[in-house]
């Protein structure tokens, strides 16, 4: 599964549109991103990166919804490794059986 992430960009340098490469913060992790694919995104815009390529522009509204999404899914997954080391509860003990009466 390929997964793309909003990022804002920062800075810009480059003149050329297919050359224009972006420092896009992702959540304060700051990447590289070539522009090529959105020439008209500016400087404080959001874009959806994929594989080092912003692919489109979004508004700061869906990338903050995003964000949410996968701060959600990060606590997912620290609640399941949490988990992996705790061992299942143990089961209740089975009834006894019930042995008919001897005549």
């Amino acid at each position: 599964m390929c997964l793309a992430i909003p990022g804002k960009i920062t800075s810009i340098s480059g003149d050329d549109p297919l050359m224009r490469i972006g420092k896009v913060d992702f959540g304060g992790i700051l990447k590289d991103v070539s522009l090529a694919y959105v020439p008209e995104a500016q400087l404080g815009d959001y874009v959806i990166v994929h594989v080092g390529f912003a692919l489109s522009r979004v508004d700061e509204a869906e990338a903050q919804q995003v964000f949410q999404y996968l701060r959600e899914m990060e606590e997912l997954s620290e609640l399941e490794e949490s988990r992996a080391g705790v061992p299942p509860a143990p089961s209740a003990p089975s009834p006894p059986a019930l042995v008919p009466p001897s005549r």
